[in-house]
């Protein structure tokens, strides 16, 4: 083998990256937790589990990438079909600018079953990486932090001050962020599709159940 040989993910990276970018970036609408550094966080996550899991770069990149490029707000009743705009949108974005044919119909089931609200199975690694990529990015400190950004920009308040952590009543994550732990971000762990993400989603998991556990010895009366 040449030892001064180029990477492949690294060719692709160059190749194709600046093309990424700048079109995610020329989408209008991200919330404050959906914007540029998500997708680099992202794209940044799902390359070192794709190298783990023996998923393809070459579709794991462009679907990390172009998860989000339809933005639609977590309020909205269009919510579920965000990850399907999503593929439709990157699905011709890619076609128009060349890349490989035969791999998009992988980048866009990749797409497609990020989601959560979407409750679409991945049935590819690369789908299963692009997947826990982004829910990972929900948990730990950075998913708080983006919890209460996303919670504040709707108007709702950090906790519900009759019942904070949901003991006497259902969840609601339309009315307080505190609630989105209990619908949503606690459970993530149990849904990784990777034995890297699983592992990396725990220990996510135990920092926000910390902060949880922190929040009610400062407003407990």
């Amino acid at each position: 083998m040449n030892a001064n040989a180029e990477d492949p993910v690294e060719r692709l990276r160059r190749d194709w990256e600046p093309r990424f970018r700048q079109f995610v970036a020329d989408q209008p609408g991200a919330d404050p937790g959906h914007g540029p550094a998500h997708l680099e966080r992202v794209v940044a996550t799902a390359l070192r589990l794709a190298a783990e899991e023996g998923a393809r770069a070459e579709v794991v990149l462009p679907a990390a990438w172009l998860h989000d490029c339809v933005h639609v707000a977590k309020d909205s009743p269009d919510r579920a079909r965000a990850s399907r705009l999503a593929a439709d949108r990157a699905q011709r974005f890619l076609d128009s600018c060349g890349y490989p044919a035969p791999l998009l119909p992988e980048v866009r089931h990749a797409i497609e079953a990020h989601s959560y609200s979407a409750g679409i199975a991945p049935r590819t690694p690369e789908a299963k990486v692009v997947q826990d990529a982004d829910r990972l990015d929900a948990l730990g400190a950075i998913g708080l932090a983006r919890c209460i950004a996303v919670g504040s920009a709707l108007g709702r308040p950090v906790y519900e001050p009759e019942d904070p952590f949901c003991r006497t009543r259902e969840p609601d994550d339309r009315g307080a962020s505190v609630d989105h732990f209990y619908t949503k971000l606690l459970n993530l762990a149990g849904t990784m599709q990777t034995a890297a993400g699983r592992r990396e989603a725990e220990r996510r998991t135990a920092f926000l159940r910390a902060f949880l556990a922190q929040l009610e010895t400062e407003i407990a009366p």
